[in-house]
């Protein structure tokens, strides 16, 4: 026969395990929300101006863009997270039917400025590309702004809660 005391005293235990179980449950939530609350979030918002008759025209407003105009794009980027969003970069196409303009990508503060000419898969500051020359030989040059395809950003310093940065570049249209 089952004794009573034992009874009581196993379902005392079990109930305060429970409750234990609880406590550290709803601990584990409350950090893992403010966890969560603390990371990084970065906006990012690109737009596009044609430069027509010495003003910059949005691209939405513009309706037809002309063979020989040339597009400004802007892109931002904020911070709304909780937390510095850390090694920050950002990259942008090169739209078809445009050729970059060199010299023209520009970033507010400290940062580095790199080149793709195949599709975004690497980037580099000075892209190379392979140059048969005469006798045969494959020669690595400079590769022309025609062969570019994406523009790369990446800032040194931490993007801040509530920071902002902004880059920008240009485009000729072909």
């Amino acid at each position: 026969m089952p004794n009573p005391k034992m009874k009581v005293g196993s379902i005392g235990l079990a109930v305060l395990c429970l409750f234990a179980l609880g406590a550290v449950a709803g601990f584990a939530q409350r950090h893992f929300a403010v966890a969560a609350a603390a990371r990084p979030e970065v906006k990012v918002m690109l737009a596009a101006a044609v430069e027509r008759d010495n003003a910059l025209v949005p691209v939405e407003k513009a309706q037809l863009v002309k063979s020989g105009e040339t597009l400004d794009w802007t892109i931002n980027s904020e911070n709304v997270g909780g937390a510095a969003a850390q090694e920050y970069k950002t990259a942008s196409r090169i739209p078809e039917g445009t050729t970059f303009v060199a010299g023209s990508a520009k970033a507010e503060g400290s940062s580095k400025v790199a080149y793709s000419i195949d599709g975004g898969k690497t980037y580099s500051a000075a892209p190379l590309t392979d140059e048969r020359q005469a006798d045969g030989s494959i020669k690595k040059v400079a590769a022309p702004v025609s062969m570019y395809t994406n523009v790369s950003y990446e800032w040194v310093d931490a993007l801040a809660p509530g920071g902002h940065v902004t880059a920008s570049y240009k485009v000729r249209v072909k």
